[in-house]
């Protein structure tokens, strides 16, 4: 069996529809195959999602000491795993982004120009002055902003030609200059400062969803609540403000590091733990009176439900008897349904053409 074909999706979502190596991660190890075996101590890979580009620069290029930034800890978990079901070695994890002496950078495009631009200003700034970054994405999803986001750190920026659907970019001759992140916007009709980082979900604006959210939540309580999938920690903040305990919690280390920034540029920084967890396995089963959610619907570009299963499954987990969940979804999405299954009953607080909040009582 071929390398990559003995990687697993485990234990990220499963479904028929999404693979643990598609033709991008192909493209860019076929692509930097050369420039890997020139330096093969010199590889960061960035937005690996299952370990295609990690061990496959391993196991294929004879990389050695491979730095992997990975967002998600979903990610970095599937990674992880995968080296052990193939005996691969040779790599270290890497939440926060460092590119310091990178020769050769091989990234999966994040699906936000600001994650992509945080992005090229890290390696820009700390790379090797001969580094050589590889950014791929299927074609359908790349624009012409993302080689002016690239132009903007580097000096040489030239797309290669595609293949099964997918493209690289490639760019070369650094521009180091300071980091433009996190950046920070106030927000009056809401009362609160969002400080974000590039790969955190909406940035600096408050989200329709959230709004909604916030509407619903209680003007004041007590006891322990849970922003899952916190994202930038407009919830937290709140729920902080009304009197709870907070923990803000996502997998994603840019929403970790947003969620913190954003507490305390609240003044709520003492009321909100922030915490990197996949679906809150870190939390004690039964031990909190409210969980707030703003569930993505998304894996990468893929619309699949079973991310937001896994949430109102961890809320179902964590919630005492008689504690609630408290979720915003697109209207369009069958998410009741789920939320009775996993939760427990559920009634409507409100809705509209574009969002439906819910209330669901762990019994």
């Amino acid at each position: 069996m071929a390398f990559l074909d003995q990687l697993r999706r485990d234990p990220d979502v499963e479904a028929p529809d999404l693979v643990a190596v598609d033709a991008t991660d192909r493209l860019l190890l076929d692509e930097a195959a050369a420039a890997v075996a020139a330096h093969p101590d010199g590889v960061l890979t960035v937005g690996d999602t299952h370990g295609a580009l990690t061990l496959g620069a391993i196991a294929l290029h004879g990389a050695t000491g491979v730095r992997a930034h990975t967002d998600l800890l979903v990610a970095e978990l599937a990674i992880a795993a995968n080296a052990e079901r193939t005996g691969t070695t040779g790599f270290t994890a890497q939440p926060q982004l460092d590119a310091t002496g990178a020769r050769v950078v091989l990234v999966q495009a994040p699906k936000a120009l600001d994650a992509l631009r945080e992005v090229a200003e890290v390696v820009a700034a700390g790379a090797d002055p001969s580094v050589t970054v590889y950014v791929g994405a299927r074609v359908k999803h790349m624009t012409r902003a993302m080689n002016d986001v690239l132009g903007d750190s580097f000096t040489d920026v030239h797309a290669t030609l595609a293949r099964q659907k997918s493209r690289l970019l490639v760019a070369t001759g650094p521009r180091p200059g300071p980091s433009s992140f996190p950046r920070t916007a106030e927000h009056p009709d809401v009362g609160v400062t969002v400080v974000a980082h590039g790969a955190a979900f909406a940035g600096t604006k408050v989200d329709l969803g959230t709004r909604a959210l916030l509407a619903a939540l209680p003007a004041a309580g007590s006891g322990s609540a849970v922003d899952l999938g916190c994202g930038t920690g407009v919830l937290a903040v709140a729920l902080a403000r009304a009197g709870f305990d907070v923990l803000a919690s996502d997998a994603s280390a840019a929403a970790v590091a947003s969620a913190a920034a954003t507490a305390a540029a609240n003044g709520v920084a003492g009321r909100v733990r922030v915490t990197r967890d996949d679906a809150l396995a870190g939390v004690e089963p039964g031990s909190v009176d409210l969980v707030v959610c703003n569930p993505p619907f998304h894996q990468g570009t893929t619309v699949h439900a079973g991310i937001a299963d896994r949430l109102f499954a961890a809320a179902g987990r964590v919630l005492r008897p008689g504690g609630e969940l408290l979720t915003v979804y697109n209207s369009h999405l069958p998410h009741r349904a789920a939320l009775r299954r996993l939760v427990g009953p559920t009634r409507q607080l409100s809705r509209d053409p574009r969002f439906t909040v819910t209330a669901s009582r762990r019994l």
